[in-house]
Parts: C-alpha cells; sequence; structure tokens
C-alpha cells in the first residue's frame, strides 16, 4: 500500500491532479444564501398533490432515456422557437461537459470572459481542451464587468476556439452583457457559442430567438433557479446538426424518472415558480437598495437572483457573517476583479433581513 501514492500519480493525468475538486460548503445550521437558490417552497396541497403522483412511479423500472412530451413540455415553456431541437442533462453542468466531450481534440481552445462561471474551465480541463480566458472591463463603477469587445474578438481571431461560453446574465457578476457584443461574438466565432441561460428567469431578456438566425449558436437552461435545484435538469437548445452529436455522448437514461415526473407536474402548475420568480425580483431591488445606502458597500447591478458586492476586509466580513449564521460566497481569494468582493443570494424578506443586520454588524 505504501507505493499507492505513486501509482495514482503515474496514471492520473497531471492537469487533474493540479485541479481542487469543487466546493460546497457545510450549510446546516445557517441562513442559506451561497448557491442562488430559490428559497421558497410550494403550498402545501401542491405537495400533496406531487407526492400523489411519485406514488405511482415504478422505481424498479429504467427512466425514458429520451422523455419527448418532457422535452416538448419544457420547450413550450422556454419559448424555443419552431424547428429547434431540445436535448436534457443532469443540471447545466452535463450539458457542458457534453459539448466539451464531443468537440475536444488535442489543442483545440474553449474560450469565455472572466470572472464567470467556474465550470467552463474546469469542465475544459477535464476533457483535455485548452482553457482561454479573456477579462471583463472594471471600469470602477455601476458598468463593472462588462465584455471586453474588442479583446474578445481579438481572442477568437488569434485562438479559433471550437468553443465559447457566454453566461447571460453572468456568474458571479450577475450583469448582462451588451446585447450587440453578445451577437458581433457569434458572429466572429469560427465554432460553437453556447449562451448560458441559467439566470433567465430573472433576467427580462434572452438569445433564445436568436436561433432561428445563427447556425452556430445554442442557448442553454436550466430549472435549478426557479425553485427545483434538487432535480439537477438542464435543457440545451439548438439546431438539430449539432445536438444530434452532442446527444451520442449523452450518458443513457441521464434523467432519472423523478425528476421527469416531478418536472412534468411543476410544468402544469408553472404559475407558482412564476410567482415566486416575481417576488424574488422584488426583494432584489428592495436588497440592492439597502445595499447601496450602507457607508462602505458597492453593490453591483444585477439581473440575477443574487447580488455581487464589494466591502473592504471581505475576508474578515464573511468570517463574521458566519459566525452569526448567515452563509454567503466568498469570491475574494479569487482575486484580479473580485478582490474583495461577496456574493449574497437573494433570499426571502426573513432571510435578507437578518443578512443585512448580520452585514451591518460585520462592517462596523
Amino acid at each position: 500500500m505504501s507505493d499507492l501514492p505513486d501509482i495514482v500519480t503515474r496514471w492520473i493525468r497531471p492537469e487533474i491532479q493540479a485541479l481542487s475538486a469543487y466546493h460546497v460548503p457545510p450549510a446546516r445550521g445557517f441562513i442559506k444564501l451561497d448557491a442562488m437558490e430559490n428559497p421558497y417552497h410550494w403550498p402545501e396541497q401542491m405537495v400533496e398533490q406531487w407526492l400523489a403522483q411519485l406514488r405511482e412511479i415504478e422505481l424498479n423500472r429504467y427512466p425514458d432515456p429520451s422523455p419527448a412530451g418532457l422535452k416538448q413540455g419544457l420547450a413550450e415553456v422556454m419559448c424555443v422557437p419552431e424547428g429547434q431541437e431540445v436535448i436534457l442533462g443532469n443540471g447545466s453542468d452535463e450539458l457542458i461537459q457534453m459539448i466539451a466531450m464531443a468537440m475536444a481534440q488535442p489543442g483545440r481552445k474553449v474560450l469565455a470572459p472572466e470572472p464567470s462561471f467556474v465550470m467552463y474551465r474546469m469542465i475544459a480541463t477535464f476533457t483535455g481542451m485548452d482553457y482561454v480566458g479573456v477579462p471583463l472591463v472594471s471600469k470602477g463603477g455601476a458598468e463593472d464587468f462588462s465584455l471586453d469587445r474588442e479583446a474578445m474578438l481579438a481572442a477568437i481571431e488569434q485562438h479559433e476556439p471550437a468553443a465559447i461560453f457566454l453566461a447571460y446574465p453572468n456568474n458571479p457578476t450577475g450583469n448582462l452583457f451588451d446585447r450587440d457584443a453578445v451577437k458581433a461574438i457569434i458572429e466572429a466565432s469560427p465554432g460553437l457559442v453556447v449562451v448560458d441561460e441559467a439566470y433567465h428567469a430573472f433576467a427580462g431578456d434572452s438569445f433564445m430567438s436568436e436561433l432561428v438566425r445563427y447556425d452556430n449558436l445554442v442557448v442553454m437552461r436550466t430549472v435549478s433557479k426557479m425553485g427545483l435545484a434538487g432535480l439537477r435538469l438542464g435543457l440545451l437548445a439548438g439546431p438539430a446538426p449539432w445536438l444530434t452529436e452532442f446527444d451520442k455522448v449523452r450518458l443513457p437514461y441521464n434523467i432519472n424518472v423523478l425528476t421527469q415526473k416531478s418536472t412534468e407536474f411543476i410544468l402544469a402548475h408553472r404559475e407558482v415558480l412564476d410567482q415566486q420568480t416575481r417576488q424574488i425580483c422584488v426583494d432584489r431591488e428592495v436588497l440592492m437598495q439597502a445595499l447601496v445606502e450602507m457607508e462602505g458597500v458597492t453593490p453591483f447591478p444585477s439581473k440575477a437572483n443574487f447580488i455581487l458586492f464589494r466591502v473592504a476586509g471581505a475576508d474578515a466580513v464573511f468570517a463574521s457573517l458566519k459566525e452569526q449564521g448567515v452563509l454567503i460566497k466568498n469570491l475574494s481569494s479569487t482575486g484580479g476583479l473580485l478582490q474583495d468582493c461577496l456574493r449574497v443570494t437573494v433570499g426571502s424578506s426573513e432571510e435578507n433581513s437578518q443578512f443585512l443586520t448580520a452585514l451591518a454588524s460585520a462592517i462596523m
């Protein structure tokens, strides 16, 4: 057994050994505002109706490997244009992985602005692709974290990426990139552009309708931020020639039967999720105004269900919040544009109030 570390080192790829596993901190006992989750539950009567349907499921049988009815229902709710195809993934992460697996070859590159969703870089590494990050613009004001259009276009010309990922709105910054800049990137790209709309429900804007215009565009969505994070369901929409190839690397039965049945149920009751989404948007503006008025705190505009803010001594503030039972996301250690930045999920009114009280105490 003493030789085991050497054996592992010999056979595991060096770039994997250099990575750290994606860390999810324990949250039991905290006011949990670190993961962009919907804070609301379903009405009790609706829960009972859902459980009644789950009792009919045959858990001894494999799920439908390609549930046409579910895909059609999601396509209608997500406003996927007619003529575009849909495939489902175990959350957006699996869809990103499917795209990378299908496109990976030695020397091929994935490009994305930075800071953005960390899984773009990680999955590029997993699949042996080179990752190119292009820094966002920081102007020291309300326009922070905009796309550097010229730098993106220059990077596209230099690196000829196989895939470009654009989060819209962006995570962790919360802003919507300029539409014309995104279109310029799509038009300049020699490969595929993936617009990741994980927070579309809160954004008031989308590139879904542009699928009929661009052959090299696909749009990714998830139901996680709408109150269904536990289901782990993502959707990729786009032209059939792309999705047919991605579907070849999809593992069979990747969407379990409980997720399928639960999603079908909530699609029939989507007005509940719509109401919750509207409430979160209202609460986001209330929380934003409170942060604007708090001395020493600089919040950044958000079209998602979270707010990024900068505060001096972010590590100490984060630790203080945690001691007070409030868990948010500390991004300061990332450095660069995120130096001294923390990210808070928009919770319920009560949770937001408790967070604000704890934050005021932490920065005294």
